[in-house]
Order: structure tokens, then C-alpha cells, then sequence
């Protein structure tokens, strides 16, 4: 897609060094504390901000004795601003690292079911066999995953994607089964398998409220008229285990995740019937097509099917 003229004499009229100079002034307020921060005199910080609104045909600023306000103008060009010289800072630190060897770089965010589960053996192997390879993990509930992937804050996603992707791609990942935690003894615990019906009698630990896990614990009791017990929410899956040892309720977690954190309290896991409970983590890119090189990589290993 061909950039329009207008668009591109509109880039060359911003100028980066007055861009930094008004977040500057947004941030403290003062055109003179600014100037102090940033080493310039305070004429030449007003001069700058002067042009720039100029330059964009509107006031950005309201001045007065105890410094200054953002007008609506202005406020929307610090948001756009702060996001043009952050994607500057990582833009000059992702080449400064191949410039120190480093010939790729790959941002992810994953739900912390993909972190728990398969990534850890999965990436491990890839560094393995890519070691010029730089890979940034962050762990985020899978609404916010999306999320991240859409705004280009993540080259990679990996969640569940039951909540909705919108209109960005997904490729199958692994599968995952939803299991029931209760302490042992438990009233359940003598249960090979049950409906999530039969756990709504008792006290839930919870995951985060826009965690895909608690969303669909609360669509299925709203299913037959019911609502979650709800005692506490955690933030993570060994936190949920010990509130669950400790009687303050049952969970809902990933199979393998429990599996992998045995020792954690004296739980069982029954497993659950219903459909929403096999579940299917996916990757996530805006268009897998266009990624980096290193990244096209990266997706190729995490889809070949792992050995058994």
C-alpha cells in the first residue's frame, strides 16, 4: 500500500527532538523544569513547542503562572507521542543487540496455562538448536495476550483463544484438559469424573477475574442458573493449590499444570466432564506471513508435533 503524499510531508514536519521536549514539559508540568531536565534553555523548550503547534495547527497546551495544562489536542498527541519514541527505544535497542551478535529477537506474551504447561521445554529446545536467538516472555491472562499482539506490542501470542481473537490469526498449539482440585478427603475426591454442576455447591478459588479458566467457570454456572461460589481469587496456579490444601475451597486448573506442581498440598484432581473442559492453546500473530524471520522460525518449531 503506497503512502500517501500528504502523509509522508506530515512525518517530515515532526520533529522528534520536539516531540521529546513536550512529553518532557506533559510529565512535569513546567516548561522551565523541563528545560533544567533536558539541558536547554527554557526559550528554546517554548520556541519548540511554539512550532510543533504550528505545525499541527492547534493548541496543545493551556499556559499560565504555575505552569502547564494539556488541552484535548494535547493530551491525544501525548499518547500518540510516548508510543512513537518507545517503539524508537526498542527499535535502537533490538539493533543494538545484533550489532552484539544477538541475529534475532522475538517478543512473546502467554497465558500463564502455555508458561506452566509446554513453553518451557518447548523454547528451551529451540535456544537449543538457535542460540543467536533472544526470546522476551511475558505472562499475561489470554485477553490480554490478544490484546498485546493486536497493538504490536508482542511479535507471538499463546493462550486460549475461547474468548475471541478478532481479526488476528491463530495456528493449534497444544491441547489442554481442565481438571477439578480438592483437598483430599474431600467429598469429590472419591469421583472419577463429574460435571462442574456438582462443584457449584462449594466454595470456588478462583483465578483472575478475565482469566479464560474463571470466565468460563461463570459462563457454565450461569448455564443452569447458578452463580460461583466465588472465596478468593489468585494469581496463580501453585498460589490456588495451597488455598485449596488449606479449605478454603476447590479450583479449576489445567491437568498437566497440577501434574507438574505434585507435591503442592495434599489435592486430588477429578476430572470434568463437560465440553468446555478440553480446551485448545493457539498461537497468535497479526499475520504469521509477515513476521520475522526468526519468529517464522519460532512458530514452525512450536507447531511440528513433539516427539512422544
Amino acid at each position: 500500500m503506497s503512502i500517501k503524499s500528504s502523509d509522508r510531508n506530515f512525518a517530515r514536519r515532526i520533529d522528534l527532538t520536539s516531540l521529546q521536549l513536550f512529553v518532557a514539559v506533559c510529565e512535569l508540568g513546567s516548561i522551565g523544569k523541563a528545560a533544567e531536565r533536558e539541558f536547554i534553555a527554557a526559550s528554546a523548550v517554548s520556541k519548540r513547542l511554539s512550532d510543533l503547534e504550528a505545525t499541527l495547527s492547534t493548541p496543545l497546551l493551556y499556559r499560565h503562572a504555575r505552569g502547564v495544562d494539556l488541552t484535548p489536542a494535547g493530551e491525544s498527541l501525548l499518547h500518540h507521542a510516548r508510543s512513537v519514541l518507545f517503539s524508537l527505544e526498542r527499535m535502537q535497542g533490538e539493533l543494538s543487540e545484533y550489532a552484539n551478535g544477538v541475529r534475532g529477537h522475538v517478543r512473546i506474551h502467554a497465558s500463564i496455562s502455555a508458561i506452566v504447561q509446554f513453553l518451557p521445554e518447548d523454547l528451551g529446545a529451540f535456544i537449543r538448536q538457535h542460540a543467536e536467538v533472544k526470546i522476551d516472555l511475558e505472562e499475561h491472562l489470554s485477553t490480554e495476550v490478544t490484546r498485546a499482539v493486536q497493538e504490536g506490542a508482542a511479535d507471538l501470542g499463546v493462550c486460549n483463544t475461547a474468548h475471541g481473537t478478532g481479526d488476528l490469526q491463530t495456528r493449534p498449539y497444544r491441547n489442554d484438559k481442565l481438571v477439578l482440585i480438592v483437598p483430599r478427603g474431600h467429598d469429590l475426591a472419591a469421583q472419577s469424573a463429574i460435571y462442574f454442576e456438582a462443584a457449584l455447591e462449594y466454595d470456588q478459588v478462583g483465578l483472575p477475574s478475565n482469566s479464560s479458566i474463571y470466565l468460563a467457570m461463570r459462563q457454565a454456572a450461569a448455564a443452569v442458573g447458578r452463580t460461583l461460589k466465588l472465596r478468593i481469587h489468585v494469581t496463580g496456579l501453585d498460589a490456588m493449590c495451597r488455598m485449596i490444601h488449606n479449605g478454603l475451597g476447590v479450583g479449576v486448573m489445567p491437568q498437566r499444570a497440577f501434574d507438574l506442581m505434585h507435591g503442592v498440598g495434599e489435592l486430588e484432581a477429578v476430572e470434568l466432564l463437560d465440553d468446555w473442559a478440553a480446551r485448545q492453546i493457539e498461537l497468535v500473530a497479526r499475520d504469521f506471513s509477515t513476521l520475522p524471520l526468526t519468529a517464522r522460525l519460532l512458530v514452525d518449531h512450536l507447531t511440528t508435533p513433539a516427539a512422544p
